[in-house]
């Protein structure tokens, strides 16, 4: 490129690359990336943070404050607090995720089809994504994980998992719809058209990647939201259950104690709290970067 003395040379960036460059001066993003991989590090490898087992419970040891290893002292069972609580990180982060990744890929299988083809198309799948929207959805998730985490060899993670990620597609898909309308009449997308490509190539190749952007942002918060709804599932007893460790089924059994003993149930509410609160302020972050307004 050549360039004459005193001349100003203006660099065209991408709006990822903006966004990227608002994000690394912001402290709040940092703060909630740092949670974040402690908490997703804390759920894949529990051992590097404890090497009490969980389900060794002593009831000599029941409701006994801290000591040794046990740093939040003992739950009614004479449970170490400490190690159920980390090792219930792992349940709770991968229903988050699991449930997270059904909903974008369901929301953005509609939101992509309706955006592009429009029409009757548009509109049958809109009006799905409307009555969809109207199912109460505390109500419907109780009714729906009840039923398919029933018998006594279901933990209920997939379940939960299965129920989050039908319940909440809708917000993803009209987001999807929204960038794919949007991107669909850009000059790239027409060009690509002239040259002979057909609608898988022009979806998948040019619109989408252009449109996903705002639909990670969504999907960053609902990841939060669908931990907080977990919890909330194995609390009222139709989330997981049976032998498996979940930050909603020690605040469930440790409510009727909190007089005696209050550390079994605020460690896994502050646990709870902290890694929504993280995905939400990521999220925020996210969301604050890529839009254009805020700029």
């Amino acid at each position: 490129m050549n360039e004459t003395p005193g001349s100003v040379v203006n660099v065209t960036r991408s709006l990822a690359g903006d966004a990227w460059s608002d994000l690394r001066r912001n402290k709040i993003f940092w703060g909630a990336a740092v949670l974040v991989v402690v908490v997703l590090t804390m759920a894949a490898v529990p051992s590097l943070f404890t090497s009490a087992d969980p389900a060794s419970c002593t009831l000599g040891n029941q409701h006994k404050g801290p000591s040794g290893g046990a740093i939040f002292g003992y739950d009614f069972q004479g449970c170490d607090v400490f190690a159920r609580t980390v090792h219930g990180t792992r349940n709770s982060i991968q229903v988050g995720i699991l449930s997270t990744l059904l909903a974008g890929i369901l929301g953005i299988a509609f939101g992509l089809t309706a955006g592009y083809f429009g029409g009757a198309v548009d509109a049958v799948l809109s009006r799905l994504t409307d009555i969809w929207l109207g199912v109460p959805f505390l109500l419907g998730a109780i009714v729906l994980s009840g039923r398919l985490s029933a018998g006594e060899k279901n933990d209920g993670v997939m379940a939960v998992t299965l129920t989050l990620g039908v319940l909440t597609w809708t917000s993803s898909a009209r987001v999807m719809r929204s960038s794919v309308i949007t991107a669909k009449s850009q000059d790239y997308v027409a060009a690509a058209r002239m040259l002979g490509a057909g609608p898988a190539r022009l979806m998948f190749r040019h619109i989408l990647p252009n449109s996903i952007a705002s639909v990670i942002v969504v999907l960053t918060l609902l990841l939060g939201a669908n931990i907080a709804t977990e919890a909330t599932l194995s609390y009222l007893g139709v989330g997981l259950k049976g032998g498996a460790l979940s930050w909603g089924l020690q605040i469930a059994d440790a409510q009727s104690y909190a007089r005696i003993a209050a550390a079994p149930l605020i460690w896994p509410s502050a646990f709870l709290a902290a890694t929504v609160l993280a995905f939400i302020m990521l999220g925020d972050a996210i969301r604050d970067a890529f839009d254009p307004k805020l700029r």
